[in-house]
């Protein structure tokens, strides 16, 4: 795992989860820090996207 992936894996990580973690309520962020380990875990399970640079994207 590198810096890059798990810097990903927080930033699309639900919005409610990331706020949450700042919220004055105990049980609420609690909550949030489970559900964000949750996806922490799950994302680290998937494989790693490596996208190729030199294949031209085309529209659908």
């Amino acid at each position: 795992m590198d810096r890059a992936r798990l810097s990903s894996i927080l930033l699309n990580a639900p919005a409610w989860v990331r706020l949450g973690l700042a919220v004055p309520d105990a049980r609420l962020r609690e909550r949030a820090a489970d559900v964000l380990a949750a996806t922490i875990v799950d994302k680290l399970d998937e494989p790693a996207v490596i996208k190729d640079r030199n294949q031209l994207p085309l529209p659908l």
